[in-house]
């Protein structure tokens, strides 16, 4: 059946379908396409070797179906562990490009020869992969350096994948669709997204810099340089770290290095990136870890890197804090929030959360089996979680067992517990009480503007007899005076809030402190509070 036949509207991503078609007949899975009308012979595509068949399938069609892959193997949360387990042990499969190619791929980048820039470029790679290649170098100047070039016209056939993957999904949501809610053409805007940044090597110099000036802080973690001056879109230059692997135990007691030193500091820093900094290193495993005298981090290779916004950082602290407290109630509300179902059994989750807060309340915490064991219980209750959190959760296992190799007695709660305290107490601090009524304040004394005009309309329906008929009229004569009221509590709202910004920064100068903050900060809280509940609590 044609491209045309099945709704893919591109002519030209005709050819690109029939080969994607008969690779996936060739791995048995023909039954999928002949459902998806695209070919293929109905029948079963089952069997206990399908999670490798398709790793092999994925291998066999390039690197956007390779990354596809590798984001589901992060969904633990959708995947029994038969397929994530399969799913990330995807290579990408593709024999180095010659160097007369890499040469002329540098020069077009470099505007030059390489030979003006470079003292010395070693011929033989470093690695391959399916975006880039690597080689060692040396500037002119004597920085040792490594080099990815960007394999040449990748572009187009990246763009022509995700073409015919957008359709392809839409096709299979109409075949069944029960997996709506596992909310795939979300996973497919998410891998059309990481490709995107995989192809600009410039971007990864930015996430690179941008991790770097967050970690300025912390002497014991170190990133490498990036070279802006010779970097681009297909090409990056940046600093050469000789260090050792953090699994390559050998080496690292010759060194005098202490596992238990790096485990604490390459989980804090990981932590902070997530959770202070939202912006975190998403394939944390040992080839992008680097130990160095003095017990020194390193984290190279930011070609993934995962973002968590304010909201979903706070959310995460409230799920630490749901752990330690054994607060099983917080925790399964917390997942259907995530999930966004409303139709799940909450008396079930709740109780499964709290036999998960009983196993894992209580140090040490292993923070790796942990988050495995929620995603498994979000995968038990049919509950998906956003991409955002996947790939973090799928981040924290690498990370964490990286670590406990370092230090097969380390405990994540002695490293998480400062973090965590210091980001709530910033939370509830001046500055954020101050903002959130700013942003209320805002929002408020928007609705009031806007509410001469909502209530002229309602009296124009209300005389022309066009109100909808979902809206029950019964009571009528109430409506005016329920509106004043409503007017004065938006006003008390908008007070309050003014209050919040006004008076918190004053309060918070000086005095005692409660729960490590502030007396005044305190009173702000339970003045601002008492207010929005006056606002918020029911008349008759």
């Amino acid at each position: 059946m044609s491209i045309l036949e099945t709704g893919l509207v591109a002519l030209r991503d005709r050819q690109r379908l029939a080969q994607i078609s008969a690779i996936a007949i060739r791995h048995s899975f023909s039954d999928i396409l002949a459902r998806l009308g695209v070919g293929g012979k109905a029948g079963s595509d089952g069997g206990p070797d399908a999670p490798e068949r398709l790793r092999r399938l994925l291998e066999e069609l390039g690197p956007t179906f390779t990354k596809l892959g590798q984001i589901l193997s992060t969904r633990a949360d959708l995947l029994g562990p038969e397929w994530t387990g399969a799913l990330e042990k995807l290579q990408s499969q593709v024999q180095p490009l010659p160097w007369e190619t890499v040469r002329a791929e540098m020069a077009a980048a470099l505007g030059q020869p390489p030979e003006d820039v470079f003292a010395t470029i070693t011929p033989e790679p470093l690695a391959a992969g399916s975006i880039a290649q690597v080689h060692r170098a040396q500037l002119s100047g004597g920085e040792d350096v490594v080099v990815k070039v960007r394999r040449p016209g990748l572009r187009p056939k990246i763009e022509a994948d995700m073409r015919v993957l957008s359709h392809l999904t839409g096709l299979a949501e109409a075949q069944w669709p029960d997996i709506a809610r596992f909310r795939p053409r979300e996973i497919v805007r998410n891998l059309a997204s990481a490709m995107a940044e995989e192809l600009d090597l410039a971007a990864e110099g930015r996430n690179n810099d941008l991790i770097a000036a967050n970690m300025a802080e912390l002497p014991a973690i170190k990133l490498p340089r990036i070279f802006h001056d010779y970097s681009s879109e297909t090409l990056l230059v940046q600093e050469f770290i000789d260090g050792i692997a953090p699994n390559d135990h050998a080496a690292l007691q010759k060194a005098g290095l202490d596992g238990r030193v790096l485990a604490a500091r390459g989980t804090d820093a990981f932590l902070r990136m997530a959770l202070v900094d939202g912006v975190f290193h998403a394939d944390p495993h040992p080839g992008n870890l680097r130990a160095l005298p003095g017990n020194v981090v390193a984290f190279i290779d930011f070609g993934m890197v995962g973002r968590l916004g304010a909201r979903r950082r706070e959310e995460l602290l409230a799920l630490l804090a749901g752990i330690v407290d054994q607060n099983g109630g917080r925790i399964a509300m917390l997942l259907l929030d995530w999930s966004g179902q409303t139709q799940a059994d909450l008396s079930a989750i709740e109780a499964d959360c709290d036999l998960f807060v009983t196993r894992h309340g209580v140090p040490p915490l292993r923070l790796g089996l942990a988050v495995a064991e929620f995603t498994a219980l979000a995968r038990q209750h049919d509950l998906a979680l956003p991409p955002d959190l996947a790939l973090l959760f799928k981040a924290l296992i690498t990370a964490d067992g990286v670590m406990r190799g370092l230090d097969p007695d380390f405990d994540a709660i002695t490293v998480a517990a400062p973090i965590v305290r210091r980001e709530m107490q910033r939370m509830l601090g001046p500055q954020a009480l101050a903002a959130q009524g700013k942003t209320l304040a805002i929002d408020l004394t928007g609705l009031l503007r806007d509410l001469p005009g909502l209530l002229r309309l309602l009296n124009l329906r209300l005389r022309q007899g066009t109100l909808s008929a979902e809206i029950e009229l019964k009571g009528l004569e109430r409506l005016s005076g329920d509106i004043r009221q409503a007017a004065v509590r938006i006003a008390v709202a908008i007070i309050t809030a003014a209050f919040a910004i006004g008076l918190a920064p004053g309060l918070v100068q000086s005095g005692p402190t409660v729960f490590g903050l502030p007396l005044g900060s305190w009173t702000g809280v339970a003045l601002v509070a008492a207010g929005l509940v006056w606002t918020v609590w029911p008349r008759k």
